[in-house]
Formats: C-alpha cells, sequence, structure tokens
C-alpha cells in the first residue's frame, strides 16, 4: 500500500522498517531500554534499574507482589473508564506519576488495561513483560480468553457499555494530549503501546482486533493533533525567527535569534518523530483492517481517516489517502459506505479543500450518483447530501444526467431520501435567484422575486410527467423551500393577473399544474403531515410548529377568501381546475369570514359553487361542490345560518327539476328521447353527489327512484347511466335512513319504513344482477355487498339490540348469484377484459384501473365471507384460485384465509379441502380418470396444496384439530367414489391421496397415527399388495403418516413420472456388512429372487405390522404385530370357506364390521402366515407368475434389509433423471432382526396393556372430536393378534 509521500517512511524502532511491526523485541529487555538515554525529555524522573522502588509517593506502594499488584491497578484503571465518573484528565494525570516513577509498571498497567478492554480475563505479567516477546504475550492472552460468550465491551449491550467506548476514545485521546510534551518523545511509551496494537490488530480474536483498531485509529488522531500543532508552532517559530533576522543589525538580538533556531529545530526533530509514528501505525494497522473481515472494524478505520484528512489537510488530504475512501465505498456494508459518505462530506463542506478533491471528483463521482439509489435509505440520505455538497462547491463537476438521477427522487415513498432530494433539487433550480435589495421597496405577487422561481417548479413538475403527484413533490421541498412554496399571493397574481410587458403569459397546462401545486402548499401548511404513503402516522406537533400552523391557516384564509370566487369565476367552464380550486375552503378557518366582516365575499362564494353546479356534471366536480358545502355549513360558525339557507335553495330546485322531469320521462306510451334521458340523468347526477354529504331525507327520494329503476327492470332498456346514478342515490338514502333511526329518536314507524325499503332495495339489486349490462352489475353487485354486510347481525353490536328488526340475512339463491358475480367477471384473463370494455383498456393505465375495480369487487365479497354473511364454505370457490390468480389477488385471497381461520379453525379447513376437491374434479372431468400425475394440471393443485399448508404455520398445538379434520375429508372423498372396472382397480379419487400428503407435516405425531388407522378402514387387503404405479399415491400418502420415519416433516414429491413402474433403472450398492444368506437360502430361491430384483421392489408395501421373516435365518425375536392389523384385513366369508392349507387350521368365520374376542391360547389360532397364503393363492388363479409371486411373499423379509437399504441410502437412486422412490413403510433394518425390532415405533407397544387402557391412553394423545371410538370399528382399537404364535412357529 502507498502512504503519504508527505510522511517519512523510517521510524527508529529497534526492529525491522518493514509495513507491519514484528514486534519480537518490544518487550525483551526493559532494563536496557530503562538505562538507555533518551532526547532529553525525561532524564529527571529515570531512575537506575536497580533504584525501582526506592521512592516514595504514588509508585512506592505498586511493588509489594508484582504480579498481583499489577492485576489490581489494571482491574482499577479499566474500572474507573468503564465507569467513566472521574474526569478524565485526573485518571491520566495519575498514570503519568505513576509513570515517572517506575514507568515499567506503569506501562505494564496500560498494557493490562488495553487487554481487559477487549474481553480478555488474562493478565500479563511482570514476567511475562521482561522476557516474552509481543507474540507470545499475545498467543498467551489469546488461550487465556473467555470464549463463552462472543460479547466484549465494544459490542456488549446496554447503556453503561455504550459509554464505555466514549470513555474508552476519551482516554486515548486525553493521554497523547497530556503526554505531547515529553513522553512521547522518550522511545519507550509510544514503541511498546503502539508495537502491542499492532499485533493485537492482527490476531485471529475479533475482540483484540476490534478494540486494537479503534485504539490504534483514536491514537492516530491523537497523533494527528499532536502534530498540527507541531506545524504551527514551527509556522509560528519561523516567521518570529524571520522578522528578528530582517532586523537592522542595532536592533537585532543574536541571543533571541539562537533560542529561536534550537527551537525550530527541537520542533522539527519532535514533527519527524510523531510523522514517524503516524506512518508506523498507518502501515502496520490502517492498511490492514481497513479491509478487515468485520465491517465494525472497517467502518472504524474509514471514519478516523475522515478526521485526518479534514483535520490535516495539508498531510492527509491527497490522493494517497483518499483512494481508501473512494475504493471502500463499494463496500457490501451499509455501515461502511455510510462512513465513507459522512467522512467526504466533512471533506466538500470546507470549500477551501476543493481544489485537492478535484482528481478524486473525476474518479468517483459516477460511484456517488449510483450510491443515490443505494438499498440502505441512510446511505442514499448521504450520498444526496454530498452531492448537494459538491453541487454547492462547483457548479461544472455534475453533468446534466447525474442531476436528472437525483431529480427524480423527489418523489421516492421514503421521506428523508425525498426530502435530501428536493434539497438538491432547491440548490439546483434556484441558486442563481438574484438577492432582493433591503432599501428598494419589497416588490409582491407577479413582480416579486418568488415569481420566476414557482414558474420553474412548475416547470420541472410538468417536466417529470408525474402529475397525479404534486402532493410528493411539495412535501420534498417543504423543508428547504417552505417560503416560496407559501406565496400564495404570488401564485393568485400569477393566475389573475395579465402577464407583464415583455413576460410571456401561463399556458392552460401550466395554470392547471400551478392550481395544483398550489391546492398542496395549502394542505400541507393546514395539515402539517406528509401526504399519504410517506411517514408512519400524524405526529404531535411542537408549540412552536402549532403555532406556525395556525399562522399559516390564517394567512392563507385571508387571501383565498378574496381571491377563490375570482378564480372560480375565471375557470369555471375548465372542470380539473374547478375540482382542485373547490378544495381550498376545506382548510379555511371560518371564522375570518365573520372576524373580518368578509361577508360578501362568503355571498360570492356561494353564488359560484351554485353556478357551477349548474353548468357540470361532472362526478369529480359535483363531488368536490358538495363537500365545499358541507365543509361551510358548519354549526359551530355563524356563517352557517347563510350557507344553509343557499343549500336548501340549490336542493329544492333540482328535486323538483327532477321529479317533474322523471314524471315526463316515464310516461307511458311516449319513447323518451336522448334530451329527456340527458336532463334526468344530469339531474340525478347532482342529486346523487350531494345525497353523499348531505341529508336529503325530507325529499323523499326513495319512491322516485325506486320507480325508476323498476321501470328499468320491466322495460330493459333505461339508459345505463341513470341505472347507475339511481343505484347509488337509493342506497345513500338507506344509509342515511339508518343513521337517523340509529340516534334512537326516531319512531317505530320509521323502523318499519326503513326494514321495508331496504328488502326491496335489496332485491332490487338482486334483479339487477342478472342485466346484460357490465357497468350496471358491478354497481349492484357493490351496493348489495355494502348492504348486507351492514345490515347483518353485526349491526346489533355495541348495544345496539334495538335494530334486530333490521338484520338481513341473504337466502341460498343469492349467494349463489354473488358467488357466480365473481367467478364470472373478477376471474378473468387481461384479454378477455379487455374485450368487454370497448377497447378502453387498451393502454397500461386502463388494465390497472380495470384490476383495481376487480380486487375492489372481490374485497366486497370476501368481507361477507370475513363477517359471516355468506357461508364459509362459499370460500372454496375462491381459495382454489389463489395460485391461478396470486399476482392479482393473492393479497386479498390469503388476507380471507387467515381471517377465516381465526373465526373457526375448522371450517376453514374444510373450506380449503373443499376447493382442492373442486379443481380435482375440474381435472378429472377434463383429462378423465387415466390422467398423468406429471401433468402441470396435478401439480397445480399439488402446489396448490402446498401453498395451502404454509398458511397454517409451525404450532401445531393450535392448528391440531384443523388438519386432523381436512384429513378426514381428504380420505373420505378419496376413497369416495370407487372404480367402475372393479375391486382391482383402485377408486376414481385416490390420486387425491397424493394431494393430501402436503398436509402430513402438519400432523402431530400421535395424530399420524390416528389418522392413519382412519386410512386403513377405507382400504382392503389387496390394496395393501398392490405396488404398481396407479397405487402410488396410497403409498405415499401412508409413507408420509408414519409417525417413527426418518423425517416427520417431509413433504413427498409432487411430480411422479408417467413412466410404468417406479422402480429405479439403476441397481443400489450394497449394504456394507450386510449378513449373508445361508447356503440353502441361496439353493431355495435366493438366486432368482435377486436375479428379479426389480420385481423384489414391487413386493406389496405392508402396514406398519408383523413382518414375514424366513426362520431359516436365525431364532427371531418375538415381534410384537400391530394392533391394529386384522381389524382391517379381516377376511370375508367366502374366503373362509375355501379349504384349508395341509397342515394349518381353518380360519373361524368372523364378520368384520363386530370386535374381535381374544382366543385362549389352547386353541389353535388363526395365523398371519395363513392369511397371506390365502390371498396368493387367489393372486395364483389370476397371474401368470404365481410361482414366482407366492416365492416373492415368503421371501419378502429375508431381503428386507437390503431392499429398504437400496430404496433409503443407495447412491445412484436419486438422481433427477430417474422416477423417485416411494419410501417403504418398514424401517431400515440395517440386516438384523434384532435392531428391526427395536426400531420399531408402532402401536404394538401397547399389546401387553388391557384394551381399555390401551383406548384410555389413545385419547389422551387425540382432541375429542377426531377419538378413533367415533370414527372406527371396535376392532381397530383392541390389540389382539389372534395369528401370533401360529407365525412365529
Amino acid at each position: 500500500m502507498i502512504a503519504a509521500p508527505e510522511l517519512q517512511t523510517e521510524f527508529h524502532y529497534p526492529q525491522d522498517t518493514d509495513t507491519r511491526f514484528s514486534s519480537d523485541t518490544d518487550f525483551d529487555d526493559p532494563d536496557a531500554r530503562n538505562a538507555a538515554q533518551g532526547k532529553g525529555k525525561v532524564k529527571k524522573g529515570k531512575k537506575a534499574p536497580g533504584d525501582k522502588g526506592k521512592g516514595g509517593g504514588k509508585g512506592a506502594g505498586r511493588l509489594n507482589g508484582h504480579h498481583q499488584e499489577n492485576g489490581m491497578e489494571n482491574i482499577m484503571l479499566f474500572e474507573v473508564v468503564k465507569l467513566g465518573k472521574s474526569a478524565m484528565q485526573s485518571v491520566v494525570d495519575d498514570w503519568i506519576e505513576s509513570y515517572k516513577h517506575d514507568r515499567d509498571i506503569a506501562l505494564l498497567d496500560l498494557i493490562n488495561f488495553f487487554i481487559q478492554c477487549s474481553g480478555c480475563k488474562g493478565v500479563v505479567s511482570s514476567e511475562m513483560f521482561r522476557h516474552m516477546q509481543n507474540s507470545e504475550i499475545i498467543r498467551k492472552m489469546t488461550e487465556e480468553f473467555d470464549e463463552d460468550s462472543g460479547d466484549y465491551p465494544l459490542t456488549m449491550a446496554g447503556p453503561q457499555w455504550k459509554k464505555f467506548k466514549t470513555s474508552f476514545c476519551e482516554f486515548i485521546t486525553v493521554l497523547v494530549r497530556q503526554c505531547q510534551y515529553s513522553i512521547i518523545y522518550d522511545e519507550y511509551m509510544m514503541d511498546t503501546v503502539i508495537s502491542l496494537l499492532t499485533g493485537l490488530s492482527d490476531s485471529q480474536v475479533r475482540a483484540f482486533r476490534h478494540t486494537s483498531t479503534l485504539a490504534a485509529m483514536k491514537l492516530m488522531t491523537a497523533l494527528v493533533n499532536v502534530a498540527l500543532n507541531l506545524s504551527i508552532n514551527m509556522d509560528n517559530t519561523q516567521r518570529q525567527y524571520e522578522a528578528e533576522r530582517n532586523k537592522m543589525i542595532g536592533k537585532r538580538a543574536n541571543d533571541r535569534l539562537e533560542l529561536l533556531l534550537q527551537k525550530r529545530k527541537e520542533l522539527q526533530e519532535n514533527q519527524d518523530e510523531i510523522e514517524n509514528m503516524m506512518n508506523a501505525i498507518f502501515k502496520g494497522v490502517f492498511v490492514h483492517r481497513y479491509r478487515d473481515a468485520i465491517a465494525e472494524i472497517r467502518a472504524i478505520c474509514i471514519e478516523e481517516i475522515g478526521v485526518w484528512m479534514k483535520m490535516y489537510s495539508d498531510a492527509f488530504l491527497n490522493d494517497s489517502y483518499l483512494k481508501y475512501v473512494g475504493w471502500t465505498m463499494h463496500d457490501k456494508q451499509g455501515e461502511v459506505r455510510l462512513k465513507c459518505l459522512t467522512a467526504l462530506q466533512g471533506l466538500y463542506y470546507n470549500r477551501e479543500l476543493n481544489a485537492k478533491l478535484e482528481l478524486f471528483t473525476s474518479r468517483f463521482k459516477d460511484r456517488i450518483v449510483s450510491m443515490t439509489l443505494d438499498k440502505e435509505y441512510d446511505v442514499a440520505v448521504q450520498a444526496i447530501k454530498l452531492l448537494t455538497l459538491v453541487l454547492h462547491s462547483s457548479e461544472e463537476v455534475l453533468t446534466a444526467e447525474d442531476c436528472e438521477s437525483v431529480y427524480h427522487l423527489v418523489y421516492s415513498a421514503h421521506r428523508p431520501v425525498a426530502v435530501a432530494a428536493g434539497e438538491f433539487l432547491f440548490k439546483k433550480l434556484f441558486s442563481h435567484r438574484d438577492m432582493e435589495d433591503d432599501s428598494m421597496p419589497k416588490r409582491r405577487g407577479r413582480q416579486s422575486l418568488n415569481a420566476n422561481l414557482i414558474k420553474t417548479t412548475v416547470f420541472f413538475f410538468l417536466e417529470s410527467e408525474l402529475h397525479e403527484h404534486a402532493a410528493y413533490l411539495v412535501d420534498s421541498m417543504w423543508d428547504c423551500a417552505a417560503d416560496l412554496l407559501k406565496d400564495w399571493e404570488c401564485m393568485i397574481s400569477l393566475l389573475l393577473d395579465e402577464p407583464l410587458p415583455g413576460e410571456e403569459a401561463l399556458t392552460d397546462r401550466q395554470e392547471t399544474a400551478l392550481i395544483e401545486i398550489m391546492l398542496c402548499t395549502v394542505r400541507q401548511a393546514a395539515e402539517c403531515h406528509p401526504p399519504v404513503g410517506r411517514g408512519t402516522g400524524k405526529r404531535v406537533l411542537t408549540a412552536k410548529e402549532k403555532k406556525t400552523q395556525l399562522d399559516d391557516r390564517t394567512r392563507m384564509t385571508e387571501l383565498f377568501v378574496v381571491g377563490l370566487p375570482l378564480l372560480l369565476a375565471k375557470y369555471s367552464v375548465d372542470a380539473e381546475k374547478v375540482t382542485n380550486l373547490l378544495q381550498l375552503p376545506q382548510f379555511f378557518d371560518l371564522e375570518i369570514y365573520t372576524t373580518g366582516r368578509l361577508e360578501k365575499h362568503l355571498e360570492s362564494l356561494l353564488r359560484q359553487i351554485k353556478e357551477i353546479v349548474e353548468k357540470h356534471t361532472d362526478t369529480d366536480v359535483l363531488e368536490a361542490c358538495s363537500k365545499t358545502c358541507h365543509a361551510l355549513c358548519n354549526e359551530e360558525f355563524t356563517i352557517f345560518n347563510r350557507v344553509d339557507i343557499a343549500r336548501s335553495q340549490l336542493l329544492d330546485e333540482l328535486v323538483d327539476k327532477f321529479n317533474r322531469l322523471l314524471e315526463d320521462f316515464l310516461q307511458e306510451g311516449e319513447e323518451p328521447d336522448e334530451d329527456d334521458a340527458y336532463q334526468v340523468l344530469s339531474t340525478l347526477k347532482r342529486i346523487t353527489a350531494f345525497h353523499n354529504a348531505h341529508d336529503l331525507s325530507k325529499w323523499d327520494l326513495f319512491t322516485s327512484n325506486y320507480k325508476l329503476l323498476n321501470t328499468g327492470i320491466e322495460n330493459g332498456d333505461m339508459p345505463e347511466q341513470i341505472v347507475i346514478h339511481a343505484l347509488q342515490c337509493t342506497h345513500y338514502v338507506i344509509l342515511w335512513h339508518l343513521a337517523k333511526v340509529s340516534e334512537g329518536s326516531s319512531k317505530k314507524e320509521d323502523m318499519v319504513t326503513l326494514r321495508k325499503q331496504m328488502r326491496a332495495f335489496c332485491l332490487m339489486c338482486q334483479r339487477y344482477l342478472a342485466s346484460v349490462n357490465t357497468a350496471v352489475k358491478e354497481q349492484a353487485f357493490t351496493i348489495l355487498c355494502d348492504l348486507l354486510l351492514i345490515f347483518s347481525h353485526q349491526i346489533i353490536s355495541g348495544g345496539r339490540e334495538v335494530l334486530e328488526p333490521l338484520v338481513y340475512m341473504p337466502e341460498a339463491s343469492l349467494q349463489s348469484e354473488l358467488l357466480s358475480f365473481i367467478l364470472d367477471h373478477v376471474f378473468i384473463d387481461q384479454d378477455e377484459d379487455n374485450s368487454s370494455t370497448d377497447g378502453q383498456q387498451d393502454d397500461e393505465a386502463g388494465k390497472i384501473e380495470a384490476l383495481h375495480k376487480r380486487r375492489n369487487l372481490l374485497a366486497a365479497y370476501c368481507k361477507l365471507i370475513i363477517f359471516n354473511v355468506v357461508e364459509m364454505k362459499t370460500g372454496a370457490d375462491i381459495f382454489k384460485q389463489y395460485m391461478r390468480y396470486y399476482n392479482d389477488y393473492g393479497d386479498i385471497i390469503k388476507e380471507t384465509m387467515s381471517k377465516t381461520r381465526q373465526i373457526d379453525k375448522i371450517q376453514c379447513a374444510k373450506t380449503l379441502i373443499l376447493s382442492l376437491q373442486q379443481l380435482f374434479n375440474e381435472m378429472l372431468s377434463e383429462l378423465g380418470p387415466g390422467f398423468d400425475r406429471s401433468s402441470s394440471a396435478f401439480c397445480g393443485i399439488k402446489e396448490l396444496a402446498r401453498r395451502f399448508s404454509l398458511t397454517f404455520g409451525l404450532d401445531q398445538l393450535k392448528t391440531r384439530e384443523a388438519i386432523a379434520m381436512l384429513h378426514k375429508d381428504g380420505i373420505e372423498f378419496a376413497f369416495k367414489e370407487p372404480n367402475p372396472q372393479g375391486e382391482g382397480h383402485p377408486p376414481v379419487n385416490l390420486a387425491f391421496l397424493d394431494i393430501l400428503s402436503e398436509f402430513s407435516s402438519k400432523l402431530m405425531r400421535q395424530d399420524k397415527r390416528t389418522v392413519h388407522m382412519y386410512l386403513e378402514r377405507f382400504m382392503t387387503f389387496q390394496m395393501a399388495l398392490q405396488r404398481e404405479d396407479c397405487w402410488l399415491p396410497l403409498i405415499s400418502y401412508r409413507n408420509s403418516l408414519q409417525a417413527g420415519g426418518d423425517d416427520d416433516t417431509m413433504s413427498v414429491v409432487s411430480g411422479i413420472s408417467s413412466r410404468g413402474s417406479t422402480v429405479r433403472s439403476k441397481k443400489a450398492k450394497p449394504v456394507a456388512g450386510k449378513r449373508k444368506l445361508s447356503e440353502a437360502e441361496e439353493s431355495s430361491g435366493g438366486s432368482e429372487v435377486w436375479l428379479n430384483r426389480e420385481q423384489a421392489l414391487q413386493t406389496p408395501v405392508m402396514m406398519p405390522s408383523p413382518h414375514l421373516t424366513s426362520t431359516v435365518m436365525r431364532e427371531p425375536k418375538r415381534l410384537r404385530p400391530d394392533d391394529n392389523y386384522m381389524g382391517v384385513y379381516s377376511m370375508t366369508p367366502e374366503q373362509q370357506q375355501q379349504p384349508p392349507l395341509p397342515q394349518q387350521q381353518p380360519p373361524t368365520p368372523q364378520p368384520h364390521p363386530h370386535p374381535q374376542t381374544p382366543q385362549p391360547h389352547h386353541q389353535t389360532p388363526i395365523d398371519y402366515n395363513t392369511q397371506v397364503t390365502w390371498m396368493l393363492a387367489q393372486r395364483q388363479q389370476q397371474e401368470e407368475a404365481a410361482r414366482q409371486q407366492h416365492e416373492r411373499a415368503m421371501n419378502y423379509a429375508k431381503l428386507r434389509s437390503n431392499l429398504q437399504h437400496a430404496i433409503r441410502r443407495g447412491s445412484g437412486l436419486m438422481e433427477d433423471d430417474e422416477e423417485p422412490i416411494v419410501e417403504d413403510v418398514m424401517m431400515s433394518s440395517e440386516g438384523r432382526i434384532e435392531d428391526l425390532n427395536e426400531g420399531m415405533d408402532f402401536d404394538t407397544m401397547d399389546i401387553d396393556l388391557p384394551a381399555s387402557k390401551n383406548r384410555r391412553e389413545r385419547s389422551e394423545l387425540k382432541p375429542d372430536f377426531f377419538d378413533p371410538a367415533s370414527i372406527m370399528d371396535e376392532s381397530v382399537r383392541t390389540t389382539h393378534f389372534l395369528g401370533y404364535d401360529a407365525f412365529q412357529r
């Protein structure tokens, strides 16, 4: 690495002059160090080695038991600094005093101070200090480091340890400052400290490295301050010397010249020594640690080098040091990048340093500009502030492209970034404004200095092409340009006054932008909080901010009370301008109308509002008029009566006109023309807009609107917009009537009337759901959902039981129609939606608007599900669309699932499984029963099931009942419909078990056993023997329910290959240490089995119950069969009537539904081997390879360990290009029957217990609703195996 050329690289230490300190001789001979003379700075306090300890004072008591005293002294120094209660100056002075008495002991105290500050419990003894090398001491301390915790003082939490870092840095700074005139030049103290810190900074222990790097950097900073003082003293001495030498010979004092010359020489020597120390620290510590693996260490280095360059720019502010900051701006950690930017800000803030930064700026400017888009917002903010300082120092440095990359950040959602960008924009665009002379009269309005700046703001807003974000632009510039943005007088003048001679007038587009910006500034001043999307909420204003808010509101009201009527009169025909202007009175201080005697302006404003209502039919304009009238109709102010009278007159005219037009419009026998329809529609729009904010109940609008809607249903030719606004207006009538009834002051007849009107209107909306017009149906659907939610059972909550007669629950037909509307109009492709909107969705904005409308429709229906207005099971049709429309509605559907689960976990689970069943049935109807399980449709259902499973979370106890019920419904669905081809074929819905297995990981271990027992109720013995590909869903689902499996949370592979077999094409590696078969086994058919290994892998998967074991191997331990086997695989009476095999007792007929009765041991029991033989005999009549099948079943146990090892652990069996092997239910035995028996974690552990106790213990592990007693036969729950003795024989 390159060090600064100004600093000398020689450092007169008795060691190598490498860039790193070898530290081998730092502590070799302290006595020799003491005897060696320095430069005359510390000769007075120096003693011979033999005289140590003889002096009095503070150092005398330190030698009694050197090691113990040293440790006590170390603890005292560390504790004093840690507590931070004592003045650091006195602490350092005490240490300096002890150093003067005995510098070895004092230095040893300082060394142990650094060691203990690192969190190390070890102590450097006097003997170690005298005879061990530096590297050995560090190694010894490393061995004694307490590594039980990774914390050390610099990283520990708590206020005490946060203060410790400050005290630690202060101690080093004060130590150097107090020693700067003598001790640091004795060639002993600084040599030892620098060597120790250099060695520690290269340690593998993070605590040593971090603490020593911080100490070294603070030491370097203190030395830089000393060097700066020396430089200043040298300059002063040089000037004094030159001044004295330039005197006339008679007046010149030669003695003074000699003294000045000697002083300058001494200062030069000290400067050289300090530079050598700094160079050693820089090369030995900084060069290596600025790229340390720990971000905190890198940040310390960069922070301190910024201090050096700012403090001593003559020595450090050059490219040799700046390059480290430039390189580190690419650091992967945000805190390090942040330190780089803050360091550079301190440099660019001083304009005198700009010349030295030119090369650095040209080299790293692009990187700084790119950091304005840093993923860490704090870094981006500081990068923008740094560019602002660069812009302030020199405008030619940043190009137009560089500035534009910062301009657009004023629209950022992160407010600190936007504010920083706003300050940059203000500096760039408004830095050339002319300062107004105080002696000249202040110009106002259009002639003020702010006029051009406001125009510039408008031009920038238009060029940014983000016309809907004026509030963001205003908020970004509010802190730095508030005076400009609150110059409403100038804005009004620009809009009303004629342009000056030679001045270009504002265009229509610029006037619209200026009005929008003016509205945003008024809102910002009145509300004092950022726009929506910025900030976490309204903060509490300070007293000063509240006063500013009141002053701004008063001044703004005084200006616009006079100017607003004039502006409305000028722009009365422009809908966009009028809409923004009409929002201004909402922020007025209405008391000023009275106190300022401005009632005439109020009359003018009301007159303009009435004219605008009569001129416009645009909904936004009419709603703005309605809100303005509502804001002015405040009973707290004296202007209420005037405004109320004007409002009543306006509404009387509108309602009378509407009734008159409607009577003519609905006359029978006459066809209404377009003019009549337009008049009805325009009047209805005005009434609807005002009815939204004002109670118009006294005009009885329900009758006329209901008559209009009923006529539209009967005739079918009512214009679309008339129906939409009639529905909306009637909706407002219902809501205002409900508000009046809810107050409690109404009569009983009012509630009866409201109930009749509400039910009649709901039926009307239901009829309009069948309309051919999409917009009408959407309006009817939205209003219907709102009414059903408002008049649901929630209406009586909060002590409003009096409203119970108004509760309205939708019938099944209405629920079905609402669901059908959602499926037909929400879950559609974008292309379909485009074709149904008359080509208005061609642009991207139109598509976004259409999507927003569909999201609102879906949200309205989902609220009905959440509040239990419609049945929760109707949500299945919504939930099944989760994956397909995830990008559009994923958040809404997921939130709906979450809310329904909070209401009823079990019903929500049943709804989820119902949605999967519906998708499965749809797939069957499309692909047929013989579909490929690797098809995209089936894999999509599996992925949806996996997503559903993830929504249940990690707490299995909370979702235990819901998951169990989900499996129960899924199992019933899978076996619901038998295969029409016969019993030998799988049920039609068996593949659904593959989907259901995605939820197995959410079952608790004991619930897995219960679900497994429930699954066995639906299975026959033939099903358990099947290994064909079509039976794989059953096999995989059973495997996922094995409570003793290797992975209790596994998810079965969703993609099943369509090839006909699941057998691997590659052979598995043999099991290490596999027990060899006997010769008798090999000669009796073992070789045939080995030759047919692929067939052996297709051996039927048995239940986790008795395993077939050859008696030729060894005398096995008595295996206890599964307690639930016989109840599942009971033999039918037809099978029992067949002749028995030789040497075996024929089985006793026993019907399946009845529980088994324990048989006495003296009777010949029905053994398991007999049942298997009978079943295989039946298969011999149906299959060609009867002998091979029989031999394979009888030898299955002999090869079980080999086969399981091949399935589970074979190295060549899990390639991606092969089919996934389905894990067998039997556990790996490693070839030993003993291990197999010990490793079985089945219910056979209960076989020795009475049946009642078995049931009791199981009931403790399962919830009541899923008790085996309620879903299984008694035969399943009794744990008696009649064929046990025969099986052992």
